[in-house]
């Protein structure tokens, strides 16, 4: 169990500054429940809107206890639920407005987290979906599905069916398709994923190899949010690449 600094309580008391923690600080704590916890992740979660620590005038992160115990609860339904972070944080909002919600099952979450409409209706809610639904899904031909699996762009699954995230797929390269880049012109967007796919399973890799059996299960949640860095970084690049400010 995490242990915080005692003292008196109350935000925005003297007291309470006096108890004000580094991030450094806070991952020592952390790191006696959670060994494979960084700064780096510490740092995600905040910018996922986990946890809102203060900020000296120089800009350094000031975490109090109460943000420190909620880092924790987010590591441990990660580690003991693999709820994905949206999940998680509507759940612990609930819980600071005194409501009572029930923890969401896991195979649930799981679904909403390997893309089942997280933020979009029309997208599909089970794990995988045939041929046909696909097609409906993305609204393509079965000529286009064909010519896009022929570039490795998507393809099925050992068992046959498509996972959520092939609709996606099949819908950018749909809409890529109308200001004319073809499939031949995606091939390079689809070997730096693989690149960038490999990277992460290293990055991975000692998780999935521990002993411990909630330190692997752990690696799927650090899959998830280092692909989600990964997209935000490789967005970012294109836009400098382009000049392109989004306001």
């Amino acid at each position: 169990m995490l242990h915080t600094p005692t003292g008196g309580a109350g935000n925005g008391t003297a007291t309470a500054g006096d108890r004000l923690m580094s991030i450094g600080t806070v991952l020592n704590q952390l790191r006696e429940e959670f060994p494979e916890v960084t700064i780096s992740k510490i740092r995600f979660l905040e910018s996922e809107g986990l946890v809102e620590p203060r900020r000296t005038p120089s800009g350094y992160r000031k975490f109090s206890p109460e943000d420190v115990e909620r880092l924790a609860q987010v590591l441990r339904m990660q580690r003991d639920h693999y709820l994905p972070l949206k999940v998680i944080r509507e759940h612990l909002d609930a819980l600071s407005r005194g409501e009572q919600p029930a923890l969401p099952a896991p195979g649930g979450a799981r679904d909403l987290a390997d893309g089942g409409g997280e933020g979009d209706p029309e997208r599909p809610t089970a794990s995988r979906v045939g041929r046909t639904e696909l097609l409906v899904a993305a609204e393509v031909t079965e000529a286009e599905l064909t010519e896009w699996e022929s570039y490795g762009l998507i393809s099925a699954g050992p068992e046959g069916g498509y996972d959520a995230e092939s609709v996606n797929v099949a819908r950018l390269v749909a809409d890529l398709g109308r200001f004319g880049l073809e499939p031949r012109h995606l091939r390079a967007m689809k070997a730096a994923a693989d690149r960038e796919a490999g990277l992460v399973e290293q990055v991975v890799a000692p998780l999935r190899l521990h002993r411990n059996p909630q330190t692997r299960a752990h690696a799927e949640a650090t899959v998830k949010e280092l692909a989600a860095l990964s997209v935000r970084l490789h967005a970012a690049l294109v836009q400098t690449a382009l000049g392109v400010r989004l306001q």
